[in-house]
């Protein structure tokens, strides 16, 4: 017993030193594996609860959407909420051509009015701004001095009348007394020399008489045209020299002209109408080009292309009773060359440019819309000529087209205009207008169905 003692305590002190038994990962595993099995039972325990909670606030009745009759790929995916849009229909009607250019109101006559002698201005019968007629007394200058150069030409005339009266009976006696054998020939003749020389002399004397007439009607002025004047530029008794003081301005309005500008490229549309003898009519708009002033003729075109801008001018001619376009005033100028008659017209709102060229969105039906591509002609900033790809009657969408692709399910809200919409417009007789949710109920998405509906939709569809 005591030799193996030592033995036996010699292995039991190895059995004590050695390495003790690795324990802690093992709890550490096996606590993750509660908390992964804690998890996996709440979240099956929530599942159930929103299945049910969806069940209660599921009205009765209510059954799953179908997806559309094209499939996912064509006809929308399983679930998906319609777009709202807006439509209108394809019209049949008239289409003007019309050529727009920049244009400036330009009077017939634009007259200054300045004084053709000197003198004192000494009465203006005008005020400024009067409407004035052909022949109306606008101003006086000072006549006296013209008055009285009057008379003294006239007076010279009247002397070298008398000379020459005086000569003309010399020369009837000379003529006698040469004949007679009495004078000589010489005598004759320079006296007849001298009857000439009178008659000049009177026909100046009466070129001065009639110049002093004249001066006296310009010191009386006048309105050559019919038109408005302006302000006044002279006040009453200043001197006035010929033919460089303006007294006023007087600007023809009634009748009045547009002259604008047309790009080349419509220079041969235009005259091939000229020359069919048509009245082309040119409306007036005003600088925002959104109200229009007037109407009136298309009178003239330029003769020769600007090189320089690439441009023709034209000239239109208007009435303006109303006098509602003013002199040097911009506008823009709208020439309409002819008219398209029974197209089908689309309206820009619904026309898109894209991969397919120019297309629209056609409804398909009354809850899915297609992409049909479409030619297109003229325009009036409003509709479209459609040359192929649509009809009168079609239905086309004019508004929500930013999300909508091929086959997309829609649902068609908003006004409708035209004879072929789909039915009453909100607001009109026998529209149904959308109810308002009462107080606590759950808020309702675009397609009619509660926003806890829609979100458990969307975690089936995932």
């Amino acid at each position: 017993m005591n030799e193996s003692s030592p033995i036996r305590r010699e292995t039991a002190r190895e059995y004590r030193t050695a390495d003790p038994v690795p324990t802690t990962p093992v709890r550490r595993r096996t606590k993750f594996g509660r908390w992964m099995l804690a998890l996996l039972i709440l979240g099956g325990v929530g599942a159930v609860a929103h299945r049910t909670y969806d069940a209660r606030q599921k009205p009765a009745g209510e059954t799953a959407q179908a997806p559309g009759p094209g499939g996912p790929g064509r006809g929308g995916r399983p679930g998906e909420m319609k777009q709202a849009v807006g439509v209108a229909p394809i019209v049949s009607g008239d289409m003007p051509v019309v050529l727009q250019g920049l244009g400036t109101v330009t009077p017939l006559a634009t007259v200054s009015i300045r004084s053709q002698i000197s003198g004192y201005l000494t009465k203006i019968g005008f005020r400024e701004g009067q409407m004035v007629k052909e022949g109306d007394f606008l101003a006086q200058i000072d006549p006296r001095p013209y008055e009285a150069l009057l008379a003294q030409y006239q007076g010279q005339l009247a002397r070298d009348q008398a000379l020459l009266q005086n000569s003309k009976l010399d020369l009837q006696r000379y003529q006698t007394l040469n004949r007679q054998d009495s004078i000589s020939k010489q005598n004759v003749d320079t006296q007849a020399a001298l009857v000439k020389q009178n008659e000049g002399t009177v026909a100046a004397d009466q070129a001065l008489v009639d110049q002093q007439k004249l001066n006296l009607t310009y010191a009386r002025i006048v309105a050559p045209v019919e038109g408005r004047v302006g302000l006044r530029q002279v006040d009453l008794g200043n001197y006035i020299t010929a033919g460089s003081t303006n007294i006023v301005v007087v600007t023809q309005l009634r009748p009045i002209s547009v002259v604008f500008t047309l790009p080349e490229d419509d220079v041969a549309r235009v005259m091939r109408r000229v020359r069919e003898g048509a009245k082309l009519t040119v409306r007036a708009y005003d600088r925002s080009d959104q109200h229009e002033i007037a109407t009136g003729r298309l009178d003239t075109v330029d003769n020769q292309i600007d090189t320089t801008t690439g441009t023709v001018k034209l000239r239109a001619m208007f009435e303006n009773e109303d006098e509602a376009l003013f002199p040097n005033q911009f506008v823009n100028a709208r020439l309409t060359v002819e008219t398209i008659r029974s197209a089908a017209l689309v309206p820009n709102a619904a026309i898109l440019r894209g991969t397919p060229g120019t297309y629209v969105y056609l409804m398909d039906g009354d809850e899915k819309v297609t992409v049909r591509p479409i030619k297109t002609g003229e325009t009036d900033g409003v509709n479209t000529v459609v040359l192929s790809g649509l009809a009168p009657g079609d239905r086309v969408v004019t508004d929500g087209t930013d999300r909508l692709r091929e086959g997309a399910p829609v649902r068609v809200v908003g006004h409708q205009t035209g004879p072929q919409a789909a039915g009453p417009a909100t607001g009109a007789p026998g529209a149904t207008l959308p109810s308002t949710p009462a107080a606590g109920a759950p808020a309702q998405t675009g397609s009619g169905e509660t926003a806890q509906e829609h979100r458990g939709r969307r975690r089936q569809a995932q």
